[in-house]
C-alpha cells in the first residue's frame, strides 16, 4: 500500500515537474492556494484561539505576580517594624522591668501608637513583656480588645520562628465583647541587646480586606477570581466565583487547584462543575503564599467564536478572486522568463552583447539585473584574465632583464675582490665577498622557488654587507619557527622588503636599529612580519601606500621594492596575498607578508 502510493505520488511529481512554467502556476495556484485558503478558517480560528488564551495567560500571570508582590512588600515592611523594639532604649528598658507604673504605660502607648499609625490596615498592635504584661493600641471602631486569650499561642508560634518574624494565616479574633474580625498577624520574640534574652513579643494584626485592594484588580481586568491560600493551604481570602458555595465544596475546589500548582509560578486548564477554567498561579518566595486567579474558558473565547463565521464567508470570498487573477497572473510572470531563456541560448553560444531590459522590480525584474550583471562580470572576467597574462609577462620579462647587468656586475666585482685581496685590504674584500653574494643569489639561485633558510641566508648577508658600510648601525633578530625554515617560497620576497626598511626608516634614525624577522601559521596559511624600530611614516603616506599595495596601481611614488615583491607575491599566490603595512611616525613599521601554507605547493613540485 504505502509503496503504491509513493509511486503515484512520484508520477504525479514528474508530470508538474514537465509541464511548462504558465501551466506549472496556474497549478501552484489552485492546488497550494485555493485549497490551503479554503482550510484558512479553521487555522485561523486555531491561531485565534492560541493568541486569545496566551495573551490572557501572559495578562494574568503578571497581574497575579504583581499582586504577589504587593503583599511580599506590605508583609516584608511588616516584619521590618517588628524590629524596631531593637532600637528603642526605652522599650528594652521596659519590657524587662517588672513594675508597671505611669511612665511605663505611656512610653509603651506612645510607641504602639507609632507602630498602629505606620499601615491603615493594622487593626490592632501588641507587645507583651517579660511579665506577660499586655501593652496595645487599636483601630477606631474596636472598644474593646483581648489580647489574654491569645498570649498562649503567641508564645507558641514566637517560639517556633526564633529569632525571625513568623506570619499567621487568616484567622478570627474577638473584639468588642461578641463581634469577630478576620486578621492575620506578624509577630517577633523581642530579645535584649544587651543580654540576648527573650524580654517581650511584639504583635501586629491586620485586617484581612487588605486583600480586597490588591486582588479586586486582579479580577477586573481577567474577568476572573482571584483567591490567597497561605503555604498551609488555608484560604485567605477570595473573591466571588468558583469559591462560592458551602465550606466544604469551597475547600474541595480549592484543593483541586491547589494539587497541580506545582512550580513557583504557572498555569493550567481544569474543569469544575462542567465548566472549564484557565488558572494562573504565583507561589511568593517569601511568605510561601499562592496567589490565583481562575477565568472561565468561555469568557476568553467568545470573541473567537464570533468572528469565526465572518471569518469563512471572507475567505471563500478571497478564493473566488484569487482563482481569476491566477490565470492572468501566471501569464504575465512567465513572459519576461521566456525572454530570458532566448538571451541565455545566445550567450551559451557565444554572444555576449546581449542585455534584457526588466520592466518591474519584483524577483523576476532583479534576476534580470542579476543577469545583466552576470554578462557584465563574465566581460569583465575576460579582460582581468589578459591584463593579468599581460602583467605577468611584463614582470618576467623584467626578471630576464634584471639578470643581464647583475651578471656582469657579479663578474666585475670578483676581480675587485681579487685586486683588494692582493692589495692586503681585507675590508674592500669582504665587502666585495658580501656583496658577490648577494649577486650570485640573484644568478646562481635560477630556479623560482627557494627555502625560508635561503632567504633568511640572504637578508642575514645583506645585513653583514651594511655593517662594514655602517658600523654598529644595525640589529638583526630572527624569529622563525623550525617547521616554516624549510617552506619553499618564490625568490627575493624578504631581502627588498628589509633593504626598503634599512634605507627608509632605520638610516635615517638617531643611533642604532633594529630590524626584526618572525614567523607563524594562521588559519593554514604562513605569515611573516618584517619591523623595525625606525622613523615610520605619517598616516596619508601609509594609507596611499596599503591602497597602491592592495590595488596593484602602478606607479613610482614608492619605488620598486615593496611593489615588486607584492605583484610577485600576488601573481603567484593569487590576489588575496601579499603585503600590507602598519607604521606609527617614530615608533617604526611592520610590513606582512601573508602566502599559501607552501607544504602543499612542495608536493606539488
Amino acid at each position: 500500500m504505502v509503496s503504491a502510493l509513493l509511486r503515484f505520488f512520484r508520477k504525479m511529481w514528474w508530470f508538474l515537474a514537465n509541464l511548462p512554467m504558465e501551466r506549472k502556476l496556474i497549478v501552484v495556484f489552485v492546488f497550494l492556494i485555493s485549497i490551503p485558503i479554503t482550510y484558512v478558517s479553521y487555522m485561523s480560528s486555531r491561531s485565534m484561539f492560541h493568541s486569545v488564551l496566551e495573551s490572557t495567560t501572559e495578562s494574568a500571570g503578571q497581574m497575579t505576580s504583581n499582586a504577589s508582590d504587593t503583599m511580599d512588600r506590605y508583609v516584608a515592611d511588616l516584619k521590618r517594624y517588628t524590629s524596631l523594639p531593637l532600637y528603642n532604649t526605652d522599650v528594652q528598658f521596659y519590657l524587662a522591668e517588672p513594675s508597671t507604673d505611669w511612665e511605663k504605660n505611656t512610653a509603651m502607648s506612645m510607641f504602639l501608637s507609632y507602630l498602629k499609625h505606620t499601615k491603615n490596615e493594622i487593626l490592632a498592635v501588641y507587645m507583651a513583656d517579660q511579665h506577660d504584661t499586655i501593652f496595645y493600641d487599636r483601630a477606631a471602631g474596636i472598644n474593646e480588645i483581648f489580647p489574654a486569650e491569645r498570649l498562649d499561642s503567641w508564645k507558641q508560634l514566637s517560639e517556633a520562628g526564633g529569632t525571625s518574624a513568623v506570619v499567621q494565616g487568616r484567622h478570627s479574633i474577638r473584639v468588642n465583647s461578641s463581634e469577630h474580625r478576620e486578621v492575620f498577624s506578624v509577630l517577633r520574640t523581642i530579645k535584649s541587646v544587651s543580654t540576648l534574652n527573650n524580654i517581650g513579643i511584639l504583635v501586629f494584626d491586620i485586617d484581612i480586606n487588605l486583600f480586597k485592594g490588591i486582588v479586586e484588580p486582579v479580577n477586573a481586568v481577567t474577568q476572573g477570581s482571584t483567591m490567597v491560600v497561605d503555604d498551609q493551604g488555608k484560604l485567605i481570602y477570595a473573591g466571588a466565583g468558583i469559591e462560592g458555595g458551602a465550606k466544604e465544596e469551597q475547600a474541595h475546589t480549592r484543593q483541586l487547584l491547589l494539587a497541580q500548582a506545582k512550580l513557583a509560578q504557572g498555569h493550567f486548564q481544569i474543569k469544575l462543575d462542567g465548566q472549564s477554567y484557565l488558572a494562573v498561579y504565583t507561589v511568593s518566595k517569601q511568605t510561601g503564599w499562592t496567589t490565583m486567579v481562575t477565568i472561565p474558558l468561555s469568557r476568553i473565547l467568545s470573541p473567537v467564536e464570533k468572528n469565526r463565521n465572518t471569518l469563512i464567508l471572507t475567505t471563500l470570498a478571497i478564493i473566488a478572486f484569487a482563482l481569476f487573477v491566477a490565470t492572468i497572473i501566471s501569464y504575465a510572470l512567465t513572459k519576461p522568463l521566456k525572454s530570458m531563456v532566448r538571451l541565455m541560448k545566445q550567450v551559451q553560444h557565444g554572444n555576449l552583447e546581449v542585455w534584457l531590459h526588466p520592466k518591474y522590480n519584483d524577483e523576476i525584474g532583479m534576476l534580470g539585473s542579476h543577469f545583466n550583471r552576470m554578462i557584465v562580470r563574465v566581460k569583465d572576467l575576460l579582460q582581468e584574465v589578459s591584463i593579468t597574462e599581460k602583467r605577468k609577462q611584463k614582470a618576467d620579462m623584467r626578471a630576464l632583464q634584471n639578470q643581464i647587468n647583475p651578471h656582469f656586475i657579479y663578474n666585475t666585482l670578483e676581480s675587485i675582490r681579487m685586486l683588494a685581496e692582493g692589495s692586503d685590504d681585507p675590508r674592500v674584500a669582504e665587502l666585495t665577498y658580501l656583496l658577490g653574494l648577494q649577486m650570485r643569489y640573484g644568478l646562481v639561485r635560477s630556479e623560482e622557488r627557494v627555502t625560508i633558510r635561503h632567504e633568511l641566508d640572504h637578508v642575514q648577508n645583506y645585513l653583514d654587507l651594511l655593517q662594514i658600510r655602517f658600523p654598529d648601525k644595525f640589529r638583526l633578530r630572527i624569529d622563525v619557527p623550525e617547521t616554516l625554515l624549510s617552506l619553499p617560497v618564490i625568490k627575493l620576497v624578504l631581502q627588498p622588503i628589509a633593504e626598503n626598511a634599512v634605507f627608509h626608516g632605520l638610516e635615517r634614525k638617531e643611533g642604532p636599529g633594529t630590524l626584526s624577522i618572525s614567523g607563524r601559521e594562521e588559519n593554514g596559511k604562513a605569515v611573516f612580519c618584517v619591523e623595525d624600530d625606525g622613523v615610520g611614516m605619517d598616516e596619508d603616506t601609509l594609507r596611499a601606500l596599503n591602497h597602491s599595495l592592495s590595488s596593484g596601481a602602478d606607479g613610482e611614488m614608492f619605488g620598486i621594492g615593496l611593489r615588486n615583491v607584492n605583484e610577485r607575491l600576488r601573481l603567484y599566490y593569487g590576489p588575496s596575498f601579499g603585503l600590507s603595512v602598519e607604521s606609527e611616525p617614530g615608533r617604526g613599521t611592520r610590513v606582512t607578508l601573508r602566502m599559501d601554507n607552501l607544504s602543499a605547493r612542495l608536493h606539488e613540485g
